[in-house]
């Protein structure tokens, strides 16, 4: 059986990568890859909440991905309808 704690470090080593590369991520020309990098981290979250409460990991994650899209593909409509080079 997979032990319960391979989930919570799993989900705090892709919270900081995915916290990283979204850092790093107004660096990247392509806007899917921007959100990719957003996803990554709310992954780790979801992951670290499901060691507590699967419903609550559920809940978090939709939020999480819907909000964060949402907020960055306003963004980058908004940065190209001003003209920079996205």
């Amino acid at each position: 059986m997979i032990e319960v704690e391979i989930f919570f470090y799993v989900g705090c080593i892709l919270t900081v990568l995915g916290s990283l590369a979204t850092v790093a991520g107004p660096g990247v020309k392509d806007p899917i890859v921007r959100t990719f990098n957003t996803e990554i981290a709310a992954i780790g979250v979801s992951l670290i909440f499901l060691i507590y409460n699967h419903t609550l990991a559920l809940m978090t994650f939709i939020a999480a991905t819907a909000v964060i899209t949402l907020v960055l593909l306003r963004a980058i409509t908004r940065l190209e309808e001003m003209g920079a080079d996205v």
